[in-house]
């Protein structure tokens, strides 16, 4: 018979966390209910929407998709790991300059889908941020202003 909980221990924006978790608890779950990190939202939870979106790794993934027990040593970011207090990171100060926002369900994860693209691009072109961003649904804004914010964040200060 194999144990329904099991013990895990990773690093969430840059802390240290030990839990004992339920081995079918999504990610999403963990980090809303049990670590009370509520900036990643539960949309379609088929991976489809992106509004769960997290870094694993420095790797954006649908935190609706795993289980938290995957995540045994990992390093996860999330939108709330962003900030360094009430400072924004410049991802999120570019978005709020430049309108990139609407309702803002859509948010965290173009935020952190935004963040991986630059580490890895630090000059995208508009085609380069639309097709990294295409796995992330909005219904408010039509894209534009967040594709504009992405360029911003682009030509600003990295951290």
């Amino acid at each position: 018979m194999t144990e329904r909980f099991h013990d895990i221990a990773l690093t969430v924006n840059g802390e240290e966390v030990r839990e004992r978790i339920d081995v079918r608890r999504t990610l999403v779950d963990f980090l809303r209910e049990d670590l009370n990190l509520t900036g990643s939202h539960v949309g379609c939870e088929h991976g489809v929407c992106g509004a769960c979106t997290v870094l694993l790794d420095g790797e954006p993934v649908r935190s609706c998709l795993l289980f938290a027990i995957q995540l045994d040593g990992a390093v996860l970011t999330t939108v709330e790991g962003l900030a360094d207090g009430e400072r924004l990171h410049p991802i999120q100060e570019a978005f709020r300059e430049h309108h990139g926002l609407q309702c803002g369900f859509c948010t965290p994860g173009l935020l952190l889908t935004a963040k991986a693209l630059l580490e890895e691009n630090p000059a995208p072109t508009d085609r380069e941020i639309r097709e990294a961003i295409a796995g992330n649904l909005c219904r408010c804004t039509g894209y534009h202003f967040i594709v504009d914010a992405i360029r911003a964040a682009a030509r600003g200060p990295r951290r």
